[in-house]
């Protein structure tokens, strides 16, 4: 599995490597991986990557669709990071 990893400010031990949502202020572990592009920022193959938690799928996923930048969302078991994409 390769999926985006968390280092945030404070990060430590095993858990600091976990994966978490990346709704505002969520620190739920992610289960859900939002693939995204902003087309007049980014080459069209580019794949940036927001996670999410169960409760902040539909949100986020909302806030990418109506901008038309959501690509994808996928489980992030399942998840294989494209060439050249990075999490947001």
């Amino acid at each position: 599995m390769n999926f985006p990893s968390f280092s945030g400010p404070g990060s430590s031990g095993p858990e600091a490597d976990s994966p978490t949502c990346s709704a505002k202020g969520c620190r739920d572990a992610a289960v859900w991986v939002l693939a995204w592009n902003n087309p007049k920022l980014h080459a069209p193959e580019r794949r940036k990557t927001w996670l999410a938690c169960e409760e902040h799928r539909e949100h986020l996923s909302q806030f990418l669709g109506v901008r038309g930048f959501l690509k994808d969302v996928v489980n992030l078991d399942e998840w294989v990071q494209p060439e050249g994409s990075e999490r947001a």
